[in-house]
């Protein structure tokens, strides 16, 4: 795989460009940086990552995680995490390729993979790299080169990758995605509500229902699939979009107000403890890097 990998660093990045966003195959990105980072909060989306050179840590809720040449990682539903690169120079730099993953693709696969017994809600995973789930993976990267080629080989080769990850050890984290009946999916409802109204208070009996769960099954099923409580996801969201709110446009008093704190020194000790410096120190550091590429470091 060394010789695969050698090549998949090359070919990412002679494509990535300056900032290493989204390319001509659908809903594939790159990323090539030859810089480590500080600590930088996102959310991921559902999706699958390959890191091709360097290292990546991720914190999810109280899990952390390594991405490196020999894992991928999978999401299944949305997360908040903060992550840094932990590997990279100029003479090596990180390169990882990200997939967003598609539910009508993965749901017509379904049918034809059978299910591995899993009483599990994994949310996310990080799991070794196989030959079978690099190669298809590597093909993918060659039609960089060659785009007229996308619009029908790409759709073929991204059936191949989800096909194999069916197969392996995470298929049942994949497969939560496309089922609607799925322990995640039933999370998933309740998470997308605590996203739009993260401001506003949070009650767990709600959710619950709205989950279709009691409030224990469901307390317990969240953390399964997130890392974190459903206060914990909420404050972690709260926090996220407060940074971003200082470093682009207000205050720290403004931002803590308007994410749903209502006081000012509590929302700085957990600002704090999250981020590891106070509000306006954080802040004057963040306003020193590339914010338009904050997103893409974690």
């Amino acid at each position: 795989m060394r010789e695969q990998l050698s090549e998949m660093c090359r070919l990412a990045e002679r494509h990535a460009g300056p900032t290493g966003r989204a390319t001509v195959l659908p809903r594939m990105s790159l990323f090539v940086t030859g810089a480590m980072t500080s600590p930088t909060a996102s959310l991921y989306q559902p999706m699958l990552c390959l890191v091709l050179q360097g290292a990546k840590q991720v914190m999810v809720g109280d899990r952390v995680l390594r991405f490196d040449p020999a894992s991928y990682f999978i999401a299944s539903l949305e997360l908040p995490v903060s992550g840094r690169i932990i590997e990279a120079s100029e003479e090596s730099p990180y390169i990882c390729v990200s997939l967003a993953l598609d539910p009508d693709v993965i749901a017509a696969l379904i049918p034809d993979v059978p299910a591995r017994p899993d009483g599990q809600t994994a949310g996310f995973a990080v799991s070794p790299v196989t030959p079978q789930i690099l190669d298809p993976w590597a093909r993918l990267l060659t039609l960089l080169d060659t785009p007229d080629d996308v619009p029908v080989i790409a759709p073929m080769l991204e059936r191949e990758i989800l096909y194999r990850l069916l197969q392996g050890p995470q298929g049942g984290v994949l497969r939560q995605i496309a089922r609607a009946d799925s322990r995640v999916s039933q999370i998933r409802q309740a998470v997308g509500w605590i996203r739009l109204h993260f401001d506003q208070p949070l009650r767990v009996e709600a959710l619950a229902d709205l989950a279709g769960m009691s409030p224990a099954s469901f307390h317990r099923h969240f953390k399964a699939a997130t890392a974190m409580s459903p206060l914990q996801y909420q404050k972690t969201l709260r926090l996220q979009e407060a940074r971003r709110l200082m470093v682009t446009s207000t205050d720290a008093a403004r931002a803590a107000y308007r994410v749903g704190y209502e006081s000012a020194s509590q929302f700085s000790r957990e600002y704090a403890r999250m981020f590891g410096a106070p509000p306006s120190r954080d802040v004057d550091r963040l306003r020193g890097l590339d914010v338009e590429a904050l997103g893409e470091l974690a």
